[in-house]
């Protein structure tokens, strides 16, 4: 992870960590949210820092709050790519077909030949059923 980055984390880390023992609580955690126009309840709040917690002291420690925001950050990705797979996929059949592909290319003004199509797709197809699944369409654009 770039360097920038860990020090940007940890300034909002510090900022959640209100009293300043290098550790997250529930109640820090639903102040902070609370503080960003969100809302947490005190039970929830401590659900988020059990699920969280790594080493198990009911706190969220520095490294536990980076994979929070990581995972939250993941989770973003797949909904963009959700969203991307439905404008490819076009034929209502949950997957993405050479034809589907080709109209969707041409929109981007990309000429594809359907053969073309199908060597594309050709190369992500893991169960090589000529068509993209969504889990297929992810690994070709992760």
């Amino acid at each position: 992870m770039h360097m920038d980055k860990v020090s940007q984390y940890e300034r909002v880390f510090n900022h959640f960590d209100s009293n300043g023992d290098g550790r997250i609580s529930p109640s820090e955690l639903q102040q902070c949210v609370g503080a960003i126009g969100g809302e947490l309840s005190e039970a929830e709040a401590e659900e988020a820092v059990q699920f969280l917690d790594t080493d198990g002291d009911g706190l969220l420690g520095l490294e536990d709050f980076v994979n929070f925001v990581e995972e939250g950050r993941e989770e973003e990705k797949v909904k963009d790519l959700r969203e991307a797979f439905k404008m490819y996929e076009m034929d209502g059949c949950g997957c993405i077909t050479p034809k589907s592909l080709k109209r969707m290319l041409s929109r981007l003004g990309e000429s594809k030949s359907v053969d073309e199509c199908k060597v594309m797709i050709a190369r992500f197809d893991l169960n090589g059923d000529g068509v993209l699944n969504f889990d297929e369409f992810m690994v070709m654009m992760l």
